[in-house]
């Protein structure tokens, strides 16, 4: 018998690391630290405590006080100082430490951070990540469960994604960093720390393109689009699916904005249907924007409407109500369901 070949991952020089979502967006930021000394981090208790959700744990024990930055709470003083130190030529790398945190701030995201390459006619770069927590599934109180990610979508001159797996945690973060265009990151809490979406994760790959959408599930009989949080649903939703005989492909968008809507064209163009996912309210929203999009560009290869399974158009409720307002596995098969039915 051959000897075993000994796994790359057991090596002292290994690239391969298993990595959590947070673990993932940690040492992103520390890789990008070490690379850029004008890399900045500030925001609401960052520095000693390594930030609510602990994602920038150590960083400034290492870094230093003057790199990772404890800030007030006010989130228009970071987003504004942020502003003025990308002026200055650093990169800052905001958190906000909720998403429902971010409206005092969206003044200078919208009229500042959104507008200044444009309106100095592309002499000045706003090279600016604001790190966003977002999404349900943590049993919190308001404003700390929220999607709002459709809104700064719809801001000409923002960049928004959104990681769903810790490989793209980990690089999607560096390459956020490297762009010269504000980046609005959104991450997705609740698996911050979900041993579900634990992966191995090689620190030496190269990566998939920021501003790109990815299939993450081939399958034939309907496309489903989520992001963020609710790529786990949907591939969740795919093997129980397949358990039936039916097989479905999932895309990860990872980028809201710009939409990279390619790979859903193609694969509803096979497939002949296609059921958008996310937990932010529908009206007026990412969802709506896939189907208005699929429907104009792929109508001739449609077999049944583009169906939407989303949050509702209420404020979030109360946490002992939030699993039957978030979009689950079972609604998501319904949705199937229907679509194939049609």
């Amino acid at each position: 018998m051959a000897a075993p070949v000994k796994s790359t991952v057991d090596s002292a020089h290994s690239t391969v690391q298993k990595l959590t979502i947070g673990k993932g967006l940690n040492l992103g930021l520390r890789t990008a630290m070490e690379a850029d000394d004008k890399v900045i981090i500030l925001g609401e208790d960052v520095g000693k405590l390594g930030g609510v959700f602990r994602i920038t744990d150590g960083l400034q024990k290492d870094f230093g006080e003057q790199r990772v930055l404890d800030t007030p709470l006010a989130e228009s003083g970071i987003i504004g100082t942020a502003v003025g130190l990308a002026v200055r030529g650093f990169r800052p790398v905001c958190e906000i430490q909720f998403e429902g945190f971010i409206f005092p701030g969206f003044d200078q995201i919208s009229s500042q951070l959104a507008k200044l390459h444009y309106r100095s006619q592309g002499r000045i770069k706003m090279p600016v990540v604001i790190r966003v927590p977002f999404g349900g599934g943590i049993g919190a109180v308001e404003h700390h469960s929220e999607s709002p990610e459709s809104l700064f979508s719809h801001i000409p001159g923002l960049k928004v994604v959104s990681c769903s797996n810790p490989a793209d945690a980990y690089w999607m973060i560096q390459q956020a960093i490297a762009c010269d265009d504000p980046v609005l990151f959104f991450e997705p809490k609740r698996l911050y720390h979900s041993g579900a979406v634990r992966a191995e994760v090689d620190t030496a790959a190269t990566p998939d393109p920021l501003f790109a959408s990815r299939v993450v599930r081939q399958g034939t009989a309907a496309t489903v689009v989520a992001y963020g949080p609710s790529v786990k649903v949907c591939l969740d939703a795919a093997t129980a699916a397949a358990e039936e005989g039916t097989s479905l492909e999932v895309i990860d968008l990872r980028t809201l904005s710009p939409l990279d809507l390619g790979p859903v064209f193609e694969s509803v163009r096979r497939t002949g249907r296609l059921i958008a996912v996310s937990e932010a309210p529908s009206e007026s929203s990412l969802t709506s924007e896939i189907a208005a999009r699929v429907q104009q560009e792929c109508f001739y290869s449609l077999e049944a409407p583009v169906l939407r399974v989303t949050g509702f158009d209420t404020p979030y409720p109360p946490s002992k109500l939030e699993e039957e307002y978030l979009p689950d596995l079972d609604r998501v098969l319904h949705a199937v369901d229907r679509s194939l039915s049609w």
